[in-house]
C-alpha cells in the first residue's frame, strides 16, 4: 500500500475536504451544527488556528485554514474536531451507522470518514482560486442557484468586505474557471 505523505508547511494555510461515512448527509442538520461548532471552537482554543473561508454542504465540508507561526500540525486539530462531534452526536442521535468489524476493532464511529484531503495554498492566485471552489460549491451541488442563498458558508463575509459582490458567482456557474480544487 502506497504511503500517503501530508504537506508539511509551518504558518501555511491549508485547503480542506472533510465527508461523512458513506456520505451521509447529517452535517446541515440544526444538532450537527451546533455540535461542529462547538468542536471547532474547542479545538481552536487549544490549538488555535485561523479559519480563512468555510463551507458546510449536508455529506462535506471545505475549508481554509492557516495555522500559526511554527506550526504544521492540522492533523491533531481535524483528529480533535472529529472526536469531540462524533461524541456530541452519539450523544445526542444514537449510534448511527453499522460500523465495520474494522471501525469497531479500531474504536471508530461510522460518522466520518477517516481521512481528509488537504492543499498547501502556494499563493495569492491558489488562494482565491480555492476560496471560489468553497463558496461556489453548494451551487455545484445543486443545493442553491446563486451563491448567496447558501446559509452554511461565510460568503456573506466575504461581500461584506468587497471581496465578492453579492450577485458573484452566476457568470462563473456558466464556466469551469477558478472551480478545479479537489473534492
Amino acid at each position: 500500500m502506497p504511503q500517503y505523505r501530508r504537506a508539511k508547511l509551518a504558518g501555511g494555510t491549508f485547503f480542506f475536504t472533510v465527508v461523512t461515512f458513506g456520505r451521509k448527509p447529517i452535517l446541515t442538520s440544526d444538532i450537527a451544527r451546533n455540535l461542529l461548532h462547538d468542536a471547532w471552537v474547542d479545538t481552536q482554543k487549544r490549538f488555535p488556528f485561523k479559519t480563512e473561508a468555510v463551507c458546510l454542504l449536508p455529506d462535506h465540508l471545505h475549508c481554509m485554514w492557516r495555522l500559526p507561526e511554527g506550526d504544521t500540525n492540522y492533523t491533531v486539530r481535524w483528529k480533535e474536531i472529529k472526536r469531540l462531534f462524533t461524541k456530541g452526536f452519539l450523544e445526542q442521535m444514537g449510534p448511527g451507522e453499522v460500523r465495520s468489524e474494522s471501525r469497531i476493532k479500531k474504536g471508530e464511529a461510522a460518522i466520518w470518514q477517516r481521512r481528509f484531503w488537504e492543499h498547501a495554498i502556494r499563493d495569492e492566485d491558489d488562494f482565491n482560486r480555492h476560496l471560489n471552489y468553497i463558496h461556489f460549491n453548494p451551487v455545484k451541488h445543486g443545493w442553491v442557484i446563486n451563491v448567496s442563498d447558501w446559509p452554511w458558508s461565510n460568503f456573506h463575509r466575504f461581500v461584506a468586505n468587497g471581496y465578492y459582490t453579492e450577485n458573484w458567482g452566476e457568470m462563473i456557474g456558466k464556466t469551469s474557471e477558478g472551480m478545479e480544487a479537489g473534492e
